[in-house]
């Protein structure tokens, strides 16, 4: 186990899951096997637009394509590029054998056609899981690869040897990054789950029965710790900005769903944002890369 802190009570005691720790662990092991690999590896990462808090995504996975050793080349694209453009040249870079992985760096400019644009990476290439074609083939059972958030939250789960399996879980939010590839997982896991949307009423009535809590809405102290009950596991996948200073540097900070302090007074497992999921994800899609390219060569 590689606990990030621990939080004594007079009910329980809260483990905050160490996103950064696991992440160093499973890069550790990509980097060694990856360099005993002939051929380097390469990820693309197409990039419209110039978000600030984009960048700053895009970052993280360049430092940890440099520590494993994998080629990291961006593809610009003005914020203007037409759908059609955009769909043509990223279908070429698909192509070039010298890419490994592709991903589209989400999200994209409203003018664009989402999907139309993401169904334009091959399954062979989409280490980020967002086509039709990789979504169906995880429908069916039969991609060899997880969407990077699903396969950070089984990879919490492994680490902390949490079972989910015989487990009620409650996921909050139906979006393409979190909610849909987890629920789509937890249904081959043959798991125990409700999905909470926007139209949902009265969220803590799930929530509270739930032995697992796994929300991606982006919005901030969503979760209370009086909407939990005593020894929940809560992953928080979410993502947003505070309103008002940081405590340091800039005038805002990343946050998640979850208000932490009053979640880990009944939690038995918690991960903070940030340091949770986000640095799991990032390894997850280099695992990804690794097992696509084993893949290409068979």
């Amino acid at each position: 186990m590689l606990p990030f802190f621990v939080i004594l009570s007079y009910y329980s005691i809260m483990i905050s899951l160490d996103g950064k720790k696991l992440s160093q662990k499973i890069l550790a092991e990509l980097k060694q096997e990856i360099a005993d690999m002939a051929k380097k590896l390469r990820l693309a990462v197409v990039v419209i637009g110039q978000n600030p808090v984009t960048q700053k995504f895009i970052q993280q996975k360049q430092k940890a394509a440099q520590f494993i050793g994998v080629d990291f080349r961006i593809f610009p694209f003005e914020e203007t590029v037409a759908t059609d453009e955009l769909r043509k040249r990223i279908a070429q870079i698909v192509h070039e054998k010298k890419n490994t992985g592709v991903i589209i760096q989400l999200p994209l400019p409203e003018h664009l056609s989402v999907q139309y644009i993401l169904n334009s990476v091959t399954p062979e290439k989409d280490v980020d899981m967002l086509s039709a074609r990789s979504i169906g083939n995880l429908v069916a059972g039969k991609s060899e690869i997880l969407p990077p958030v699903a396969g950070a939250i089984k990879a919490f789960f492994e680490e902390y040897g949490i079972n989910y399996k015989s487990k009620y879980i409650t996921v909050i939010g139906a979006g393409k990054l979190v909610g849909l590839p987890v629920s789509l997982w937890l249904l081959n896991e043959k798991t125990t789950f409700s999905v909470l949307r926007s139209t949902t009423p009265n969220i803590s009535e799930f929530t509270k029965k739930a032995d697992i809590i796994i929300s991606g809405v982006g919005k901030p102290k969503l979760i209370t710790g009086d909407m939990i009950k005593e020894g929940a596991v809560v992953i928080d996948a979410g993502t947003s900005e505070s309103e008002g200073p940081s405590t340091g540097l800039g005038t805002s900070k990343i946050v998640g769903d979850t208000d932490f302090e009053s979640c880990a007074e009944k939690a038995s497992y918690i991960t903070p944002v940030p340091g949770g999921v986000g640095p799991v994800t990032v390894a997850i899609l280099f695992r990804n890369l690794l097992t696509l390219a084993k893949a290409q060569k068979k």
